[in-house]
């Protein structure tokens, strides 16, 4: 694989990880980026686990808040609504 030399920045903290992760693995720092790179590209368009728990809760929250009614109810109340569009709304403008 060809390889091209390329300068970035770094802060502290992620220097530091890049250092532990090279001296624990025993690797090149170049091959850690790269790995990590590799790593990141993959899980793009994937949720992390803390954002899938995030909706997960806010899927609990809502879902029971949902009020329960007959479907024929519902479909009354679409149909008004589009009637009423239709219509021109459901109250007329004043003069």
């Amino acid at each position: 694989m060809a390889t091209t030399k390329v300068t970035f920045t770094l802060d502290d903290v992620s220097l530091a990880r890049l250092n532990d992760s090279a001296s624990r693995l025993a690797m090149p720092k170049s091959e850690v980026v790269r790995e990590a790179i590799m790593e990141f590209h993959e899980r793009i368009g994937r949720l992390s686990e803390r954002e899938r728990t995030t909706l997960l809760r806010a899927f609990d929250s809502l879902v029971p808040q949902i009020p329960e009614r007959a479907v024929a109810e519902v479909d009354r109340e679409i149909e008004d609504l589009r009637l009423s569009r239709r219509d021109g709304g459901r109250g007329t403008l004043a003069s």
